[in-house]
Formats: C-alpha cells, sequence, structure tokens
C-alpha cells in the first residue's frame, strides 16, 4: 500500500500522525478570500514530479493524478513490484476518482479569454476527464490488465477495492492497483461550500472536524492518494511477496431515498452484505473505521446503522476523519490504507474532538485516546451522495 495525504507524504508519516492524533487540517486564506464560508481544508502540498517523469507524461496530469502517481509508486516499492514485472504480466487498474474541476475550469478559462480553443494545449482533455487517474497510470506504469474508474461519489475508493476483490476472486485478474485519489483544490469544493455543510472556520482548524460529537457543525473537506495492491493469493506467495491482509468482504448498497441526505437502511444492509460474504459473525469484528464526516444527519444515521448490525457486540468504532477531513473521492481507499497500518502496528486510532456524545453516538464503543490494541479483522466504512453505500473487511495475514 502507499499514501499520500494530510496526515503525510507516506505511510511512516502518517502511521505516526493517527498514533499521535495529529490533525492535518489547515485554515486557507485563498479560500476565505475566493468567497468560502469556510476556509478549512485537509492541508497538502502538491508534489513535484520533475524529476520522476518527462514533461510529456507531468502534462496529462491533474492534481489528484499526481496524488494517485506518488502513492502508486510507494504500493509497488513496498509489494516488489518494478516496471519490468509490470511489462511482462497483466496487471489491472481500478481508482476512485469524481471530479477534476481545476483541470476541466483552466482549459475552459483559457478559451473564455483568449477566444482560441487550440491553446488548452495537448494534454488539457486527459487531465479534465473523470478517468484521468487510470488512463495516466496505466499509460506510465504499462499496465495491461483492467483499466477502470469508479466514480461513487465518497464510496468511490472502498468500491475501486471490493471491485478489484471480485475480479481476482473470479479469476479475472491477479493483481490489480485499487486506491482513490481527491484533488485539493478551491475549484472542488465551492459547490459543498454554498450547501453549507462544511463545518464552521471560527473554531481552530484542528478543532473544527468532530465526528460523532454532539455539537459538530459539518465537514471539513481534503483529499490525496491512497493505493493498495490487491493480488491473488497463489500469486503473492509464488513472488515471495509480503502480505499484510486478506480482503475477505464487500459489501454494498443503495440507500434509493433522498439524493443528498443518509438514511440507516442502505448503511446497514452494506455492513450485514459484507459480514455475510466474510462467513464472519458480528463479534468477530475488532474494530470500525467509520465513515462520519462530521454532519448531524449523516454521522447519526451511521451510528444507528453500527448499533442495528452488531447490537451488543461493541466493536471499538473512530472516525480518522477527524483527523483528516473529508477525503471525499479518496477516502474509501484511504481510510483502509489507515486501518491496516493500526492492524500492522497494533494501535487504533483516536476520534479526536469527541467530547460529548449524543444520544446515538453513545450507543458506540468509540475511542477518544489511542488504544494500544490488536487488531484481527477490521470493516471499513464508505456512504456517498445518491446513496451509494460500501463496507469493507480485511484480515490480518497470519
Amino acid at each position: 500500500m502507499g499514501i499520500y495525504s494530510c496526515l503525510g507524504k507516506n505511510l511512516q508519516e502518517v502511521k505516526e500522525s493517527l498514533y499521535q492524533g495529529k490533525s492535518g487540517i489547515v485554515f486557507d486564506q485563498d479560500r476565505k478570500e475566493f468567497g468560502y464560508r469556510s476556509a478549512l481544508t485537509g492541508g497538502i502540498e502538491i508534489p513535484n514530479l520533475k524529476k520522476l517523469l518527462s514533461r510529456r507524461e507531468r502534462i496529462s496530469m491533474g492534481e489528484e493524478t499526481q496524488f494517485a502517481y506518488v502513492s502508486t509508486l510507494e504500493a509497488l516499492k513496498n509489494a516488489n513490484i518494478d516496471l519490468s514485472f509490470l511489462e511482462k504480466n497483466e496487471v489491472g487498474i481500478i481508482y476512485g476518482n469524481d471530479s477534476t474541476a481545476k483541470s476541466v475550469i483552466e482549459s475552459i478559462d483559457i478559451v473564455r479569454n483568449k477566444k482560441d480553443t487550440t491553446l488548452v494545449g495537448s494534454g488539457a482533455i486527459f487531465k479534465s476527464m473523470n478517468s484521468t487517474v487510470t488512463m495516466n497510470l496505466s499509460t506510465i506504469f504499462k499496465l495491461r490488465g483492467i483499466n477502470l474508474t469508479v466514480s461513487a461519489a465518497c464510496a468511490s475508493g472502498s468500491h475501486s477495492v471490493g471491485l478489484g476483490f471480485h475480479l481476482i476472486k473470479s479469476g479475472m485478474q491477479e493483481i490489480i492497483i485499487c486506491g482513490g485519489a481527491q484533488e485539493v483544490n478551491k475549484f472542488a469544493m465551492g459547490s459543498f461550500d454554498g450547501l453549507g455543510v462544511f463545518a464552521s472556520d471560527t473554531l481552530p482548524p484542528a478543532e473544527a472536524c468532530k465526528p460523532f460529537d454532539k455539537n459538530r457543525s459539518g465537514l471539513v473537506p481534503s483529499g490525496g492518494g491512497a493505493t493498495l495492491i490487491l493480488e491473488s493469493y497463489e500469486s503473492a506467495v509464488k513472488r515471495g511477496a509480503t502480505i499484510l491482509g486478506e480482503v475477505i468482504g464487500y459489501g454494498f448498497s443503495s440507500n434509493g431515498d433522498h439524493i443528498s441526505s443518509p438514511n440507516m437502511d442502505g448503511p446497514a444492509r452494506a455492513m450485514k452484505n459484507a459480514l455475510k460474504q466474510a462467513a464472519i459473525s458480528a463479534a468477530d469484528i475488532d474494530y470500525i473505521n467509520a465513515h462520519a464526516t462530521s454532519t448531524p444527519i449523516g454521522d447519526k444515521m451511521e451510528a444507528r446503522a453500527i448499533h442495528d448490525t452488531f447490537k451488543d457486540c461493541s466493536p471499538y468504532v473512530s472516525s480518522t476523519k477527524s483527523m483528516t477531513g473529508h477525503e471525499c473521492w479518496m477516502a474509501g481507499a484511504s481510510e483502509i490504507v489507515y486501518s491496516m497500518l493500526m492492524m500492522e502496528h497494533s494501535f487504533i486510532a483516536p476520534n479526536i474532538n469527541l467530547e460529548e456524545t449524543d444520544e446515538d453516538s453513545a450507543k458506540l464503543n468509540l475511542v477518544k485516546e489511542t488504544i494500544d490494541k490488536k487488531i484481527d479483522v477490521f470493516l471499513s466504512n464508505s456512504f456517498g451522495f445518491g446513496g451509494t453505500n460500501s463496507a469493507i473487511i480485511i484480515k490480518k495475514n497470519t
């Protein structure tokens, strides 16, 4: 796996931030001047790829693809997969992404100002399509397997892992690069701010995102790139790869309800479907990385869904979004990486800023401070606009 987020530029940095309960949220003055009501965001540096890629390769890559490229480099290195292996074997890519706002706006602004479409440049079309991540990475890494972008709102990254799991399980692929990417620029999140779903920026940035807290006021936008290399067990053993964990369950559902307001039934069905496919009981789950974004209705419905699914089993629950903010199209993949790091290093990261629970969140076994605890099986929830739900269950490799 590999990660590039507001918690750090690699797995080691991110692991330390998770353990310390360190927030990656900052105040962005540029957003305030642009017209945002809330200028909070995950603080992420745009990577400098000049020494890694040619100009021809870079001009086709927007922000989200740059994040995905860096996280994929780390993941491939850790999987002991180099370019020669990729050229000789059929490796696929399924990546979650649901916007390219900055690239689209920049191209249109050039045409609007110059009245000449030829001035947008040869890389503009490849930067502006939703499939920009998979089309660029499949080209750079010479991939010859499945090449697919998943656009499923804030469940995109999670569904990419679930679909990769099924393709490998069916024998159609041996290795798939899965993940999620999210741009962090001001253009991508203006409409969200207009809806009034963001946390107030009158609070200190590190304290603003409060999943499950009674006084939560909204989410904080964030982003980056997260990559997981999924591989059949036989292929991994044959290569001598280090196996971190096993995907054993993927549950999905649609709310079939309101386009933006969540309900309890859809998330509960996704979790129950994942448990059924994994052929385990609710009591076997040690930890749940909750979707919980810090919105009043979203957290309430998820808390009810978790309680309905797990009843008195009381697995540990936390939302890493309390530290990262909502990484949107990336979140489903990054939160699996965060949970994998906890599993690998035997700890549970805290749900920071949790001071007072409400009636629904009080029923959960919420982790307020880091716990040193062995994790054998975890579940990661991801839900998105349109009522798309995904739940992934991963078991520690023994």
